[in-house]
């Protein structure tokens, strides 16, 4: 069982909710992302995910888009990433870190390169936005050796027929998006989510977790009564771009996470 695969049985056991939190490496610069990922995990996050800077992150809104290009003028790379999850091991041997990006750097790297690369320096899991379940099946065996999870998402567009080929292929847990669109979007409607996760859930044994449109604590509890976990990505995107002073910038990423993690307990 992987890290990830032990760390959501552990929450499901408890009756807990799943908090994941997204940040971009490297933004606003490389030295802030380290600090921030142990933030993150004090103030309560289970699951971590840090996001590849890329060119073209065209499932993004405008403030993860500019974390991207913030993170690629400070010279972040996919190994600069890998580096800043090994330094983030030096003290953190348990909390899962999923790396979200697209299959491109992954491919200039190469498969294998990558998955020993990725394992060694404490990834868990890996959500590829651009990589379609069916042409997955060389890189799963990659990952496969080193217990790492592909994370797939799920739209609400999605057909039932599809669902259930992403379900078949994916591991860790199934990434819901919560609406059409892009992340940061602002027309999320929990009625619909809830009756599409309650689907999905009938078919699957993963975990499924909510994202795209979380906004604020209350969402994420409407959320969490129906799906196994939320993440939480644009609102603390924006939080590590607002503050110059680093003590201020952990500690307000500290209290929004907070916030969320109280409110996903108290259901």
């Amino acid at each position: 069982m992987s890290r990830l695969q032990a760390c959501l049985a552990a929450l499901a056991t408890g009756n807990k909710k799943a908090l994941t939190t997204f940040i971009t490496a490297g933004d606003p610069s490389a030295e802030a992302t380290v600090p921030a990922l142990h933030r993150l995990v004090r103030s309560g996050a289970d699951i971590l995910e840090l996001g590849v800077p890329f060119s073209d992150p065209e499932a993004e809104g405008p403030a993860i888009q500019a974390s991207s290009e913030r993170g690629l003028a400070n010279g972040i790379t996919l190994r600069s990433c890998l580096d800043m999850v090994r330094a983030f091991r030096s003290d953190d041997a348990v909390t899962p870190v999923v790396l979200m990006g697209y299959l491109n750097s992954v491919l200039a790297m190469g498969y294998g390169n990558f998955a020993s690369a990725a394992a060694s320096a404490g990834v868990d899991g890996l959500i590829m936005v651009n990589l379609p379940p069916e042409e997955a099946v060389a890189f799963k065996q990659a990952l496969l050796p080193h217990e790492l999870d592909l994370i797939f998402l799920i739209a609400p567009t999605t057909t039932d027929e599809r669902t259930r080929m992403i379900v078949s292929e994916g591991s860790g847990f199934l990434y819901y998006v919560a609406l059409k669109g892009i992340t940061g979007a602002d027309h999320l409607d929990v009625g619909p989510v809830a009756e599409r996760v309650r689907e999905i859930k009938s078919t699957t044994a993963l975990p499924v977790l909510v994202g795209f449109g979380i906004k604020d604590a209350q969402a994420a509890r409407s959320i969490a009564d129906h799906a196994d976990g939320v993440v939480i990505g644009s609102l603390l995107v924006r939080t590590m771009a607002e503050f110059d002073d680093e003590a201020a910038r952990l500690d307000r990423l500290g209290e929004q996470v907070s916030e969320f993690r109280r409110a996903l307990d108290a259901g």
